[in-house]
């Protein structure tokens, strides 16, 4: 209330700072602030938490900045806050008050009890610096006075979380702020007073405090966006629309810490003013405020926008600033121009799809925009159409094409008229300039053209068998050339039949065969003859033509009967067969026909009978009760209707054969024809001969390679036959293991040549060399009348005595072929001895191969 006056302790280490009310008007106020100082020499500054309303001066003295109504300020809130410019210390003013808990009438239950007083929000300033603990509010009781009491506080910011913000002076029931608050994290607490006695008895009901933190501007404002991006039209007026810009303060928005003010620090480029846009300082909405926004020339601006609270006040307002990118989008304000007034090009004649010319053009607006883009079109010129101007997607170029054969003998030069335009339409107030229009001049070239028969195809129409060197008629061509002096020669291109000749210099077409309407060649009674005619150009050109000959029939043809083979049973009952005939010509050269039975042989009309059913039909039926089975050829004399009848005779093959009730054939006969022809049959029946001979020769080649293997076996007796004694390998030696032998231990002793023995060591894979390798004897080389036996012996007594030699007496060395023979070892024959102990007659046991042997050792020493 204006009226009264507190005094308002300031917690600066020293200084008190007194407010007291000077003024007692509701319209002016002012207070002073005297500042007492503590010893502290540091320049002081002032200010005041509502400097709309309130503004402070240096000496402390506190002006209200309007008039003030009560109704409008019903409770006032003003902090001081005094800050030291030197050291950066910050105070702040703040009241002490006291709060009683309301009495209560006890003395009668039947009393009405008054109701409890509603306790008003205490107001702490957030960012306080102390110093903690700061005293907010002293609670007492009227019961203090005769007894002891005990005070406590409970709530959010208290005993729950966040606990330890505020404390309480149980005896003295102060109530303290313990750190600074922070009204952007939380904005105010419920706190519950409660008073006891020392016992723990209530003595009073809860009062319930309400603590608002007061918003202090410690927030800057903050854009939601550092980069803004927003665009314009080249061109807009004054007041065009471009964007908004935001920004967001933490601060409370009812107060003006929360209350932004928008402005534009600067514009870059500042083209063509510095001034083309302006921001609505309380929306952030930015629009144009000068004409001239040209695309080509500036295309881009950049603004920087600064966002202040405290309403805009520079001095007491806190500030942020944020890019503004505005792109200046491009509107058909550019026509196309043509870089030349007139552009050449030439084509030759006949031609189309050919470019002749491309026409090039400027455009100032955006590339590969509908602004941009360039629509040709021939505005004179061109009366038939025959050039077309689209546009290249890539260089925006015209292209002038032909798209009808233009002739040079009609018109050897053209000049068209081409405009220019854009896809979308200019913009308002924008004219097309003459550069937009420019003349094509297209001159023709005259090329050597094709001679081209007329008509084509020609149709000629007569009779058929017209005989050979007859004139036709006369085909020739003409020359589109009318400025070159040259000449045509002809020639047959296509003549299927090879009926026609053409005159080569006259165009003449004569017969050189007669023309048969039946040919092959003749198609629905048109034949088709193609012709070329050349000139004498550089280099030549020749076209075709076609003569159409359409053949008129004549009764050139005799008729056949048809079918020409048939099936008819034993009996004449049910016997008959239709019959017809065909005609090459046409009617009335052909049908109808007359039927007759030859004459001969005299057994035709005898057993066979023929009536008419139509002009094109007949029945063939058999005239006797019984014929034999069998195939008889009946001929039958028919006679066409043409002008000039023609007869022929043919023969029609019928077969006679047992039939069953249904009419049907039923014969052996009957089913081969119906299945196989005698063809099929034959080729079957040499398919199994084949295969018989395949198969007969298969088995006696299989015999004689068992009497070859069986010639090949030895002609022994199985029991006699030793090589049963040891491993078969049905081979004549080893392996190419066994090939590592000496064969020059079997020449003479007295060749051998020292250097020629086989090496020490050298031995078969599978010996087993326990042993150091004996030294065998060697002859000498010093010839003399010696056998070749007894250097054989030596080598056997070496050999018994060789642990390392294989079980065989040899000096040839071959595999090893293993234990278990039930043959006993060679070396327990006596090789000591001489050969004349040994007994060799058993060997003429052993068959004819062994004798030979028998004879060499078994005889005499002679």
């Amino acid at each position: 209330h204006p009226c009264m006056s507190w005094r308002t302790k300031l917690a600066c280490n020293g200084f008190y700072l007194t407010v007291g009310l000077i003024s007692k008007t509701y319209l002016s106020l002012s207070f002073a602030v005297r500042f007492v100082n503590c010893g502290r020499g540091g320049l002081v500054r002032f200010e005041c938490s509502n400097p709309s309303d309130f503004r402070i001066e240096a000496d402390g003295v506190v002006y209200a900045a309007r008039s003030i109504q009560h109704s409008t300020l019903p409770a006032l809130l003003l902090l001081i806050k005094a800050s030291d410019t030197a050291t950066q210390q910050q105070w702040v003013t703040q009241d002490l008050k006291e709060i009683t808990f309301p009495s209560r009438n006890t003395d009668s239950q039947l009393k009405r009890m008054k109701r409890d007083w509603v306790i008003p929000p205490i107001n702490v300033p957030e960012n306080s610096r102390g110093p903690f603990p700061q005293e907010l509010v002293r609670i007492r009781s009227d019961h203090d006075k005769n007894r002891s009491l005990r005070y406590s506080v409970t709530g959010p910011g208290a005993d729950q979380p966040p606990t330890g913000i505020f404390i309480i002076d149980p005896i003295s029931g102060e109530l303290s702020v313990n750190k600074p608050l922070d009204r952007e994290h939380i904005s105010n607490f419920h706190l519950r007073a409660h008073a006891v006695d020392l016992n723990g008895n209530q003595v009073e009901n809860p009062i319930d405090i309400v603590i608002n933190v007061i918003d202090m501007n410690d927030n800057r404002p903050e854009f939601t966006h550092q980069i803004w991006n927003g665009t314009v039209p080249e061109g807009s007026k004054p007041g065009t629309f471009v964007m908004t810009v935001t920004s967001v303060d933490k601060d409370d928005p009812k107060t003006a810490n929360g209350m932004l003010r928008y402005k534009i620090l600067s514009q870059n480029p500042e083209s063509p003013t510095s001034n083309m846009f302006t921001i609505n300082n309380k929306t952030g909405g930015i629009i144009t405020v000068a004409a001239g926004l040209d695309r080509e020339k500036v295309p881009q601006y950049t603004l920087i926008i600064q966002a202040t609270d405290m309403e805009g006040n520079p001095m007491y307002g806190l500030s942020n600033t944020a890019t503004a990118v505005i792109r200046v989008t491009d509107i058909n304000d550019n026509p196309p121009e043509f870089t030349a007034e007139t552009f050449f090009g030439e084509v030759p004649e006949n031609r189309v799809n050919v470019i002749v010319a491309n026409l090039t053009v400027t455009d100032k607006d955006q590339p590969n925009t509908p602004a941009w883009n360039a629509v040709y079109k021939i505005t004179g010129g061109d009366p038939t159409g025959r050039f077309s101007v689209p546009t290249d997607p890539t260089t925006n170029e015209g292209l002038v094409t032909v798209v009808k054969p233009i002739d040079y003998e009609i018109s050897r030069t053209y000049v068209l008229t081409v405009e220019a335009r854009n896809e979308v339409p200019l913009a308002r107030g924008i004219h097309s300039p003459r550069q937009s229009t420019a003349t094509v001049s297209i001159r023709v070239i005259d090329v050597n053209e094709s001679p081209y028969f007329e008509p084509n195809p020609k149709l000629v129409k007569l009779e058929e068998g017209m005989m050979p060197e007859s004139s036709l008629t006369t085909f020739t061509a003409q020359d589109p050339d009318r400025f070159m002096q040259q000449t045509i020669r002809y020639s047959k291109l296509s003549d299927p039949a090879n009926w026609l000749r053409i005159d080569p210099n006259t165009g003449r077409i004569t017969t050189i065969a007669i023309l048969d309407r039946e040919s092959p060649f003749v198609k629905n009674s048109l034949y088709n003859a193609t012709f070329l005619a050349s000139d004498s150009g550089v280099p030549p050109a020749s076209g075709t033509g076609t003569l159409q000959i359409y053949l008129l029939d004549i009764n050139d043809n005799a008729p056949k009967v048809f079918p020409q083979e048939a099936e008819i049973c034993e009996k004449p009952e049910p016997n008959a067969i239709n019959i017809t005939a065909l005609d090459g010509d046409l009617n009335p050269n052909a049908g109808p026909f007359a039927f007759e039975l030859a004459h001969r042989p005299p057994d035709v009309r005898r057993n066979w009978t023929i009536t008419r059913i139509s002009g094109d039909y007949a029945q063939m039926s058999l005239k006797i009760s019984f014929l034999e089975t069998g195939i008889y050829e009946i001929p039958i004399i028919i006679t066409d209707s043409g002008n000039l009848p023609m007869s022929n005779t043919s023969y029609l093959r019928i077969k006679v054969c047992q039939c069953d009730i249904n009419g049907d054939c039923t014969d052996q006969q009957h089913i081969m024809a119906a299945g196989l022809g005698t063809g099929a049959i034959i080729a079957i029946l040499l398919c199994i001969i084949i295969l018989l001979i395949l198969v007969l020769l298969f088995v006696v080649w299989m015999k004689r390679r068992d009497k070859e293997r069986q010639a090949k076996q030895l002609l022994i007796d199985p029991e006699d036959d030793v090589r049963d004694n040891i491993l078969k390998y049905d081979e004549e030696g080893g392996g190419e293991e066994d090939q590592d032998y000496d064969l020059s231990q079997l020449q003479q002793p007295d060749t051998i040549e020292p250097d020629a023995i086989k090496p020490v060591g050298i031995r078969r894979l599978d010996e087993r060399p326990l042993h150091p390798e004996p030294q065998y004897p060697m002859r000498s080389a010093a010839p003399h009348p010696g056998d070749i036996g007894d250097f054989i012996n030596e080598g056997l007594k070496a050999a018994d005595n060789d642990p390392t030699a294989p079980p065989y007496d040899s000096l040839l060395v071959f595999d090893y072929e293993g234990s278990g023979s039930t043959a006993g070892s060679l070396s327990s024959l006596n090789s000591s001895s001489s050969g004349g102990d040994q007994d060799y007659d058993y060997l003429n046991d052993w068959g004819p191969r062994f004798r030979k042997l028998a004879d060499m050792y078994g005889g005499s020493d002679d």
